[in-house]
């Protein structure tokens, strides 16, 4: 039977504005089961980065609950538990990546696990093992800033790796990143899936990357209006266009 990795149970969250309640996630439940590549699209304005901010518990929902493997239920933990959880368990990939700019590709990639007690010497092999799997050991020596944002979308991966989590969670990861570069990172996540055994939620507005996906899940007005499996997922391609203005197959 196939672990549950992540429970989304009727997650509603409301905003206090002025004099008035402002309804952003209405009744959002849905299950990823280990294995998964699940793609969430949606408009922007849909409520996807408020929902990935409760996902990840950076925000508490107004009501509803958010649980990991059936056993942590983020309503029941403190912040700081929280968020050793977060490092210790989730892999998490920025549209932005948020670099120490004073270091290195290599020490930049170490730093998340110098921060969960490795040495250095144990970081800096992890992390080199985590840039080889991204193609990105030659880079070791540079900073972050010198690359491109290809590139350093594909560094942020090797960070998100490197301290061997079971479930990534990408934000937006392409939205800087030219089409060919898009692919590339696409392909990387995919492989990460399919051969390390990664399960993956992806938030996206780029429609053309749910071909990558097993499942997705479509919002819309802060509620969920259609869910595919890999099958129906096959249909939903067909009716997409691209970047480049043609049909995606």
């Amino acid at each position: 039977m196939t672990q549950r990795v992540l429970r989304v149970q009727n997650i509603y969250k409301s905003f206090h504005v002025g004099e008035n309640d402002v309804q952003i996630l209405r009744g959002i439940d849905f299950d990823v089961s280990e294995g998964d590549f699940l793609v969430l699209f949606g408009p922007s304005g849909c409520g996807k980065s408020t929902l990935l901010h409760t996902i990840l518990g950076l925000e508490s929902p107004t009501s509803g609950a958010i649980s990991y493997s059936d056993s942590v239920t983020f309503s029941k933990m403190g912040e700081d538990d929280r968020s050793d959880f977060r490092k210790r368990q989730i892999g998490m990939i920025y549209q932005q990546s948020n670099w120490i700019r004073s270091l290195s590709v290599l020490d930049n990639v170490a730093f998340p696990l110098t921060m969960l007690g490795e040495s250095d010497r144990k970081a800096s092999l992890l992390a080199r093992q985590a840039l080889g799997l991204v193609g990105m050991l030659q880079w070791e020596a540079y900073i972050p800033m010198e690359l491109s944002s290809g590139q350093q979308q594909r560094v942020a991966l090797a960070r998100a790796v490197a301290t061997d989590p079971n479930f990534i969670i990408a934000d937006e990861p392409t939205g800087n990143l030219d089409f060919e570069s898009g692919q590339e990172l696409m392909h990387l996540l995919k492989f990460m899936n399919e051969k390390k055994g990664k399960t993956i939620l992806m938030v996206t507005h780029d429609l053309e990357y749910i071909g990558f996906a097993k499942s997705a899940i479509r919002m819309c007005d802060g509620q969920i209006v259609g869910k595919y499996t890999e099958g129906d997922r096959e249909a939903l391609m067909h009716r997409i266009i691209g970047k480049r203005g043609v049909e995606i197959s």
